[in-house]
Parts: structure tokens; C-alpha cells; sequence
């Protein structure tokens, strides 16, 4: 089986931080997102992943081809940003037989393994949540397959959403659904969604199981990112009992660089400290701190603080992108 892995977007809703990079390789509890994304991926038979990228794409290929030289991989261009479809249909002629589609921003908690031996002609991984309008969402009928695909609902009525894996035991069918998509010209918002595209084939007859996830996370916002950055160092991501505490006090979990340097400063709960970070006379929490970055005199919580940034002398929350510099006297 291939997996597909679109994550060609600009990141917007992250931005200062997206300016100078692209989305999957934002830290959280010490590992790029797209490292996350992986990861979830260890358990099962992968032929090949193929990427599609597109803003600062060149970023993400040098970040995969080194930090994973013995993963088949193919990095697949998507220079007009149109929707998550046309990025699909990029692969049409590298995929034939079953294809995992996963988004590069969504880390869930479940059994993929399982697809190794799946009957199933698709699977639609979806999770309940209190505000189904900015997600796709699913209709089950009485034997619970997946009749419709909403993409961003107006109604409340349905909060099983789509967390953004989709998979499919004939991939070129997939391929001619995304085509009759886009020659129809059926877009949600300005954008051909691939919803749209599952759509056609669920009117088709397609026969597509829904299967719950335990855990959901997101990290396409600040708030979400750091809300994800907790719920990892929570659940293995703490590598407080590694660090060699001289000078400073740790509030576990935490995941800290063996080559940030701190002093006379409380980190954490739930920071996240990068590579070559200098740390001095703070206290640090809810917050990631990444590569480079010069903390001094400063409470921090709840903020996110670019590479290479400086915050000296104030007690807030901040959200400021790489190289940036913020001090008061």
C-alpha cells in the first residue's frame, strides 16, 4: 500500500511562524509535526509515502530525505493551491491498488495497523466534536456506511467529523472521482475538497465504513498546537528524567534539547525547549520555545516563540514568528 501526504498549504491560521516556514516542520514536544504524522505509521506495510508539497516545499524534502534515508518516499509538486483534490490527483500515475490519504496536520491515536488486512472497499477515520462546521462530517445509514460527506456544514446537526484519513482499496477509482470533480467543477468554498470527490463515489455505490478514533489532535492553529504539544508530553513525549538539571528547577512534562542552555529558571509543566535555546532568569510553561531563541527575565505561558527570537523583561502570552525580537525595560 502507498500513503499520500498533502501538505502543500501556506498554514496561514500559523502565522508569524509560517513566513519563514512550512507547517509539518513547526516543533511540538520535540519532534517536527510531520515526525508525528510518521510515526503513526511505523505498524504498518507501506510500499512508498508520496508527498505533495507546495509553499516552502523544498524545506520539507530536505527535512525527510535526512532524517528518514531509508524511507521509499516521492516528492510530488502542487504548484497551484486549488484544494486538497487536484493535490491528490498529482499521484494518479504512482499509485495503483489500496492508498492511505492522511493530512499533514492531523495526529490521531488508533489501530492503522488493522488496514494491512482490511476487506473493507474504504474507511473514513472520523471523531465527535462539539463544533462540526469548519470539518467534514459523515451520514451513516442503519448498517453504518457512510452515505454523505458534508464538507464545513452549516448545521449543527451532524458532529461526526472526518479527522483527515481516508482509505480506499482501488486508488485510480479515487483518481476518476477527482477528475469528474474538477471537469464538473464541484468546489465548497473556492476550493475542491476531497470530500466532494468521496461524495462521487458514495453516489456511485461505494461501500465506506466509518471507524472512530480514540484521540484527535490538531495543529493547524496556535491554540490547538499547543494544546497538542500538552496532550504529547503527557502521553511519552517527557523527557524530564534524561535532562541533567543544574541551575534550574523542572515541572514535569517537559521535553527539553540537551543543547538548550538554562539558568537560574523554572520550565514547565508542559514546555517544550529547542536546540541551542538560552534561558535565563525565567519561568517557562504551557509553551514552546524553538530553536535558538533567547528567553530572559520573562514569564511565559501559553506561548509560542519563533527560532532565533528574543523576549527580554515582560510576563505575558506571545506568539511571535523566527528572528523576531521583543523587550521591555
Amino acid at each position: 500500500m502507498k500513503i499520500i501526504i498533502p501538505l502543500a498549504g501556506f498554514g496561514s491560521r500559523l502565522r508569524p511562524h509560517t513566513f519563514s516556514r512550512p507547517k509539518p516542520l513547526m516543533n511540538v514536544a520535540g519532534t517536527p509535526v510531520i515526525g508525528h504524522v510518521l510515526n503513526m505509521f511505523k505498524d504498518m506495510e507501506v510500499e512508498e509515502f508520496i508527498f505533495v508539497t507546495g509553499y516552502m516545499g523544498d524545506q520539507i524534502q530536505e527535512h525527510i530525505s535526512k532524517t528518514y534515508p531509508n524511507t521509499n518516499v516521492r516528492f510530488l509538486e502542487q504548484q497551484q493551491l486549488d484544494g486538497q483534490s487536484p493535490a491528490i490527483l498529482l499521484a494518479k500515475d504512482f499509485v495503483n491498488g489500496p492508498v492511505l490519504i492522511g493530512f499533514a496536520d492531523t495526529i490521531v491515536e488508533t489501530d492503522l495497523a488493522t488496514i494491512n488486512t482490511a476487506t473493507d472497499e474504504a474507511i473514513a477515520w472520523v471523531k465527535q466534536v462539539p463544533d462540526p462546521r469548519r470539518f467534514g462530517v459523515v451520514v451513516k445509514n442503519s448498517d453504518g456506511y457512510v452515505t454523505q460527506i458534508i464538507e464545513k456544514p452549516e448545521s449543527m446537526n451532524n458532529n461526526l467529523a472526518v479527522v483527515g484519513f481516508y482509505y480506499l482499496r482501488d486508488s485510480q477509482m479515487l483518481m476518476s472521482a477527482i477528475e469528474q470533480q474538477i471537469n464538473n467543477d464541484t468546489q465548497t468554498k473556492g476550493e475542491y475538497y476531497l470530500a466532494d470527490a468521496m461524495q462521487i463515489l458514495l453516489d456511485q455505490g461505494l461501500k465506506m465504513q466509518a471507524k472512530e478514533v480514540e484521540i484527535w489532535k490538531d495543529c493547524g492553529k496556535p491554540e490547538s498546537l499547543l494544546e497538542t504539544n500538552k496532550y504529547l508530553l503527557e502521553h511519552g513525549h517527557d523527557n524530564s528524567p534524561q535532562v541533567q538539571v543544574e541551575g534550574f528547577v523542572i515541572v514535569p512534562p517537559v521535553n527539553i534539547h540537551v543543547d538548550a542552555k538554562i539558568t537560574n529558571s523554572v520550565i514547565g509543566p508542559h514546555a517544550t525547549i529547542g536546540a541551542d535555546c538560552i534561558i535565563t532568569s525565567s519561568i517557562i510553561k504551557d509553551s514552546i520555545i524553538e530553536q535558538g531563541a533567547q528567553i530572559e527575565d520573562t514569564v511565559l505561558t501559553q506561548s509560542l516563540i519563533g527560532r532565533y527570537a528574543t523576549v527580554k523583561g515582560k510576563s505575558s502570552t506571545f506568539n511571535i514568528g523566527d528572528q523576531s525580537e521583543v523587550g521591555f525595560e
